[in-house]
């Protein structure tokens, strides 16, 4: 989702609370309660409620992660005051908000990087590429964006901070 004027362009993102995320966490409680009513039914089920308690954990993470949003933020250019902002909820303590703000000359390119996942399939991630700073991704790589998706959003985002575009 995205909001666009001529000198102000705001781009959300989702973070943690995806429909995958509460459906993996649901599964995994599910799973290790039943784990632990088979350890509890067992006298000798010690590995029963070993996993039991590995779910319980993983679960609890997962839970964790969707409560407190990680990963969620936005993205804000502003062209008319040269200011890119880039937002981020992470886990809570100190570093909870991770907040960038960077000028726009600063921004040397939008670039397109290809990456394998372990299945062999091909990722496309957009990059912001900072002059002294690397690179900052601007999409995730489970976003499964299609790569006419990817294409026309990193042409639009060059085109609107007048900058050119990278592929590796």
């Amino acid at each position: 989702m995205s909001w666009r004027s001529e000198r102000i362009w705001i781009e959300l993102i989702t973070g943690s609370r995806k429909t995958s995320n509460f459906c993996w966490a649901f599964i995994l409680f599910l799973g290790s309660l039943g784990f632990l009513l088979v350890g509890t039914s067992s006298y000798l089920g010690d590995r029963d409620v070993f996993l039991w308690i590995a779910g319980l954990f993983i679960s609890s993470y997962l839970w964790c992660t969707i409560f407190w949003n990680v990963g969620s933020g936005y993205d804000r250019f502003d062209r008319k005051e040269g200011i890119v902002c880039v937002f981020r909820w992470g886990f809570p303590g100190k570093n909870r908000r991770i907040f960038l703000r960077l000028l726009m000359k600063d921004i040397q390119s939008i670039r397109i990087a290809v990456k394998e996942d372990i299945y062999a399939r091909r990722i496309l991630v957009l990059y912001m590429e900072i002059r002294g700073q690397g690179a900052i991704p601007l999409t995730r790589t489970d976003d499964n964006l299609t790569p006419r998706e990817i294409e026309q959003k990193a042409a639009e985002l060059a085109y609107f901070l007048r900058v050119p575009i990278e592929v590796f």
